[in-house]
């Protein structure tokens, strides 16, 4: 099977309109069973958490999801991978976190992220090797090496 055709293109001030749509279309589920606020403004301050790790997932012209992290030296950060409902199950989460996950292993570091329980993606986690190591309420945080 061929990779997803897409590319990755830092998120501007024009795309926080589509952003915010996506975090909505994506999110307000898995928050409303965890129990977490799915305001507008809750909805805001997350899109804009460190909006300048914030990548647009693109084929073509066409925007079909987020993909945001961050690199220190000693770790690297998966904050959020959200795809557009009509484009999951494409393999397009797969084949990020595969490719961060290569560039991490050739880099020796670690990989964490946090997910609400409950998350499908938890699954897709767990195939590339995340382990659980703390939870609160509502939330996993997982690593990986």
């Amino acid at each position: 099977m061929n990779p997803p055709e897409f590319t990755l293109r830092a998120a501007t001030p024009a795309d926080e309109p589509f952003l915010f749509a996506l975090r909505k279309a994506t999110m307000t589920e898995h928050l409303e069973r965890a129990g977490e606020s799915t305001d507008e403004h809750t909805h805001w301050e997350r899109l804009r958490y460190r909006y300048g790790d914030a990548y647009v997932i693109c084929c073509g012209s066409e925007k079909l999801g987020l993909f945001k992290f961050f690199r220190d030296l000693d770790e690297w950060t998966i904050v959020q991978i959200q795809i557009l409902p009509e484009h999951q199950g494409r393999g397009i989460a797969a084949h990020l976190l595969g490719e961060f996950l290569s560039h991490a292993d050739d880099a020796r570091v670690p990989v964490k992220l946090s997910v609400l329980k409950g998350n499908r993606a938890i699954s897709l986690y767990q195939r590339f090797g995340f382990h659980v190591v703390d939870a609160t309420d509502t939330s996993l945080l997982m690593r990986r090496r």
